[in-house]
């Protein structure tokens, strides 16, 4: 537990009514989405950059391990605290600092959550294009940190590509600014991209100056059926090559058409469905007819059973309405959803498809592949009762071969939720030794004793 004297330390700092380290807190704060469990030795709530970098100082010179969390939504253990840390929620942290239409920019605080940014964007004509699925929760904090994304990331980029410029503090106290206010700028090394994406092991974000783009005049959306999901893999290879790009392409296996049927939201799918694509155009309203139209002749192959398109915002909540009841559906298959976010090739999708069907039916596991397509982004979910030793135990052996797969076929082991503490064991697998000695030599400049979010990103 704490001394006392860091408890003073941080109440002088903050304030008694930012620090907390009562049994009940701690409870609140001792978990993200993973099923893993660590209670902190407390809990911070800086409301101001200098509350962060106050607290930050007072835990080098105690020697005390801080855990940055937003909304704890992640499902990697990102915001998982490690044992004897303290947590620093940025909730209190949730302002707009300023708005700048004229020069298509906003800078937050860390606890903004995420969809309010884009809110604010559209009442001038702009948007914010990172469409994590937990948006309308999620802080934009932790999506720095973890570069999220969602399905407009196969038109528009994922989180990194929207960042101007960062505010921070470093593991020693120190403040950092990077980046700047220009869509273009190659000053010195670029620490922005480095931040974003560095699961908080770097440096605790304060500030963050996001490129905003005029928003969309219109969207139109194709719900596309397929009897199998080679039909479909292979036909989102044939969209990605044609010269239209979608701002959304969702694929959704047999097994995710399964998981659906109870709830109703199957039924007016073409008997024999076996896979679905959704597919998104955006732009002008003049110029979607001509989109729709490339994209409709690019779908169109083997397998192919049903194609609807949808230009007004009912017809197109409509089209929707199987996707979006995914993910309460797939919660009724088992308690627990190991859920991996792997990234193969595009051209490799079909085969890696097959090679889960297969790895699901030799360890006789329930698996829900879906995701973004477009960006060879797969959610493949792992439905199983964490009560049941044998069950798990061959999830674990299948989850392996997983990743060992990915990575043969030229993948990555995550697109968009991090690696947190759930996949920091496979991450030699993927990035080779003089390579991660030289990420390791970055964190150490950055956070000489190791402070910020141990346990996470890389193995030990």
């Amino acid at each position: 537990m704490l001394s006392e004297r860091a408890l003073a330390a941080f109440r002088s700092a903050l304030g008694a009514d930012r620090v907390f380290d009562d049994a009940a807190t701690r409870e609140l704060y001792a978990q993200d989405e993973t099923p893993r469990h660590v209670q902190p030795d407390a809990v911070l709530f800086p409301a101001s950059h200098d509350d962060v970098v106050a607290l930050v100082r007072i835990a080098y010179e105690h020697h005390i391990a801080l855990t940055p969390r937003g909304a704890g939504s992640g499902n990697v253990g990102g915001a998982l605290p490690s044992p004897g840390s303290v947590v620093v929620s940025f909730e209190c942290m949730r302002r707009v600092l300023e708005f700048d239409p004229d020069n298509r920019l906003i800078v937050v605080e860390p606890g903004l959550v995420t969809e309010e940014i884009d809110r604010i964007a559209r009442g001038a004509g702009l948007f914010y294009p990172p469409d994590p699925g937990s948006g309308a929760y999620c802080r934009i904090g932790g999506n720095l940190a973890m570069n999220a994304a969602g399905p407009r990331a196969v038109k528009y980029g994922v989180t990194r590509d929207f960042v101007l410029g960062l505010r921070g503090v470093t593991g020693s106290g120190q403040e950092i600014r990077t980046g700047c206010r220009t869509t273009k700028g190659v000053t010195g090394y670029d620490l922005t991209r480095l931040l974003v994406g560095s699961e908080g092991t770097l440096a605790l974000i304060t500030e963050a100056t996001l490129k905003l783009l005029p928003a969309p005049e219109a969207v139109a959306t194709l719900r596309v059926c397929f009897a199998s999901n080679r039909g479909a893999l292979d036909a989102v290879s044939r969209v990605m090559r044609q010269n239209v790009m979608p701002s959304a392409l969702e694929f959704m296996d047999h097994r995710s058409i399964e998981a659906i049927r109870p709830t109703g939201a199957a039924d007016d799918l073409p008997s024999g469905t076996r896979a679905l694509l959704m597919v998104e155009a955006d732009g002008a309203t003049q110029d979607l007819p001509r989109q729709i139209a490339a994209l409709e002749a690019a779908l169109v192959g083997d397998g192919l059973l049903d194609m609807r398109s949808g230009f007004t915002r009912d017809d197109i909540t409509l089209l929707w309405s199987a996707r979006k009841s995914l993910s309460h559906a797939v919660k009724l298959i088992a308690p627990l959803k190991l859920n991996e976010d792997v990234v193969v090739p595009v051209s490799q999708l079909a085969d890696f498809v097959d090679f889960i069907d297969h790895t699901a039916q030799a360890h006789r596991l329930a698996v829900v592949s879906f995701g973004h397509a477009g960006n060879g982004n797969l959610h493949v979910n792992l439905m199983v009762h964490p009560d049941d030793e044998d069950e798990m135990a061959r999830a674990h052996i299948a989850l392996e071969a997983l990743m060992q797969r990915v990575l043969a076929l030229g993948g990555t082991l995550s697109g968009e939720h991090g690696i947190g503490t759930e996949k920091r064991r496979f991450v030699p697998q993927e990035i080779e030794p003089a390579t991660l000695d030289i990420m390791r030599a970055i964190k150490q400049q950055f956070d000489p004793r190791g402070l910020l979010n141990p346990g996470k990103l890389f193995p030990d």
